[in-house]
């Protein structure tokens, strides 16, 4: 198994195909000149190297990011796959939210970082999901990985987290990967503290996710933070980089550290 990884029960483990991963180009990539000191202050809570090549991400396939936010995996996905592979992006809109035009991108500031420098994001695809539905690009079977990082919590709170779960069932090919990176909820979390913490727990993804018709194929513990407490009066939003609570107690948020968090990979039976 990769380095980190420990799987669910024996009858659950895989080897990893990590014959055509390129760990040189993905250093490259993560060490670029279009990643912001900002975001490579980062990379210590975050592990983007690590956390990529557990989920098997090699620079030749074709990988759908789900809710990428401001960009901060696709500073380092598109020029990683820029040469061989390709790069899609599903900016997730909520249920709640009541749009003139359900086709059209909410995040205006990331259409504009990624038209501001073509020669790196010039290939990257950008659409959307709501409701378990994809805009702006076929999916069904296209994708080899779909990857997804810190957003599970918002699609619980809208009620679509099983819809999303299926539609990245049916986007990948037979044998793709699922790779989840979220806020880890202690176990016997209720569904309405997860809500309300941003803090879900891993039975439940494992759960939703098998519901879709996944298996799990691998655990890591690359994001893992023991010094997270996790009782905080602003759940996981107390803590970096967003410090809800704004200068109360921020010291003790910032040696913290960013959250707990589960890396899990998940595998579309063949």
């Amino acid at each position: 198994m990769t380095a980190g990884c420990t799987a669910s029960s024996p009858s659950l483990a895989r080897d990893p195909d990590t014959s055509s991963f390129d760990a040189t180009a993905l250093t490259a990539a993560i060490d670029g000149p279009q990643r912001s000191e900002k975001a490579r202050a980062r990379d210590v809570y975050r592990h983007p190297q690590a956390t990529l090549q557990f989920f098997e991400i090699s620079s030749t396939q074709t990988v759908l990011e789900i809710a990428p936010g401001g960009g901060w995996y696709t500073d380092i996905l598109a020029p990683y796959l820029h040469g061989h592979g390709h790069l899609y992006e599903a900016q997730y809109i909520s249920t709640s939210t009541e749009l003139a035009d359900e086709d059209r991108p909410t995040d205006a500031a990331y259409l504009r970082k990624l038209a501001g420098q073509p020669a790196i994001f010039g290939n990257v695809v950008v659409g959307t999901l709501r409701a378990g539905e994809f805009t702006g690009f076929g999916a069904e079977g296209q994708f080899d990985r779909v990857v997804t990082f810190r957003n599970i919590h918002n699609w619980m709170k809208d009620g679509q987290i099983d819809a999303n779960f299926r539609a990245f069932y049916l986007a990948l090919k037979p044998g793709g990967i699922l790779g989840v990176e979220e806020h880890r909820a202690s176990s016997g979390t209720t569904l309405q503290q997860m809500i309300d913490t941003g803090y879900v727990t891993e039975d439940y993804v494992i759960e939703h996710a098998k519901a879709a018709g996944f298996v799990l194929a691998g655990r890591s513990e690359i994001n893992a933070n023991a010094r997270d407490t996790k009782d905080y009066p602003h759940g996981v939003w107390s803590l970096p980089p967003t410090y809800q609570g704004g200068d109360v107690d921020k010291a003790r948020y910032a040696a913290i550290g960013e959250s707990d968090r589960m890396t899990l990979k998940f595998v579309k039976a063949q």
